[in-house]
């Protein structure tokens, strides 16, 4: 491939064309991204971020990359300005640029060192590490709670959007049978009543 600087150099360039997306219903997919953002250009790739801290793994973020920084930037603006819905749901999607940190993929930086290490319970920062453990669990907890909720709330408003898209199609072939077997003519005739052609 090449050098290590390059490939992290190309790496950055694909992290400026890439936004990233926030509050997505779990029932947005690939398509609906795709489609959605298709206004603001070319999408060549969207990868959908599971939450590994829920018990569902549903993705309600994704990382988009698009053609090049400036359709990303374009969608960041837009999306900060105005509501934008996926999917017919009540939820606003939320945009940024997309950081190093988000791909999970991303090469090694250059000169950078990482390392780990277990903590024994005595050391200083065991505790610390015990707190954030306990509230990872509670956050976890808590966030379950409101995705189920979400989730049957959405539920109910795809319902009740299907229910109301088959009743206005019903009343829809109404009027145009009645339209069509000279029932609208017939009536007006009987109530003096002026119909237009069209």
């Amino acid at each position: 491939m090449g050098t290590p600087e390059a490939e992290y150099a190309a790496f950055e360039e694909k992290v400026k064309r890439t936004v990233y997306l926030d509050n997505i219903s779990p029932q947005v997919t690939d398509i609906v991204v795709r489609t959605a953002l298709s206004q603001f250009g070319t999408v060549k790739n969207v990868q959908f971020i599971p939450d590994y801290f829920k018990s569902r793994n549903i993705a309600q973020c994704a990382l988009v990359e698009m053609e090049n920084p400036k359709q990303a930037d374009a969608i960041v603006s837009e999306i900060a300005q105005f509501p934008f819905m996926m999917a017919g749901m009540p939820r606003p999607v939320r945009a940024c640029p997309a950081k190093v940190e988000m791909f999970d993929d991303r090469p090694a930086k250059p000169g950078r060192n990482i390392s780990c290490r277990w903590l024994e319970p005595n050391d200083p920062d065991f505790e610390m590490a015990q707190k954030l453990k306990r509230l990872t669990k509670k956050h976890a907890a808590e966030a379950s709670s409101l995705l189920k909720q979400q989730l049957q709330e959405e539920e109910n408003l795809a319902k009740q959007q299907n229910e109301a898209l088959k009743a206005n199609y019903k009343k829809y072939e109404m009027i145009d049978s009645v339209i069509a077997d000279g029932t609208a003519r017939h009536l007006a005739k009987r109530y003096k009543m002026r119909i237009a052609d069209d």
